[in-house]
């Protein structure tokens, strides 16, 4: 996603929620290390890169399509950021690239965040069931996992 649509993204997502997603004038960048590329081993003993921008959570289906958002969703059908394999595709693997004092990133089985299917914490990933379709996120603090 280019930088202009990421901001217009968080700028429409704050306007929508009153939350302030953007660091403060003269903030520290203190991420700069985190990385938005690697490889993973594939279930297959296969060798697989993908990608995940810094402070995006990301969201893949089997065929290694990736989904990401830099902001929670309520929806990710309807929602400020589209996922095209949403309702027709499980989840198959999540990376938290996420950047923000929140602790992780909890999914959904239900828009709204409804029904809790799972949470992976910030700079984590990992292979999911692949037996579910997830329909909205929201980063959280506190108990995650």
């Amino acid at each position: 996603m280019s930088f202009t649509k990421r901001a217009a993204v968080v700028t429409a997502a704050a306007a929508l929620t009153g939350a302030a997603f953007l660091p403060q004038a003269g903030a520290a960048d203190t991420t700069s290390a985190v990385p938005t590329s690697k490889v993973i081993e594939a279930r297959d003993g296969s060798a697989k890169a993908i990608s995940c921008d810094k402070g995006d959570v990301c969201f893949y289906n089997s065929s290694w399509q990736r989904c990401s958002w830099p902001v929670a969703d309520v929806n990710w059908s309807t929602g400020v950021l589209k996922c095209s394999w949403a309702k027709t595709r499980n989840v198959y693997y999540v990376w938290n690239n996420g950047t923000s004092s929140a602790s992780g990133v909890a999914y959904y089985l239900n828009v709204n965040h409804k029904n809790r299917v799972g949470c992976t914490r910030q700079q984590k990933s990992g292979y999911l069931q692949n037996t579910y379709k997830v329909a909205s996120h929201q980063w959280v603090s506190g108990s995650c996992g």
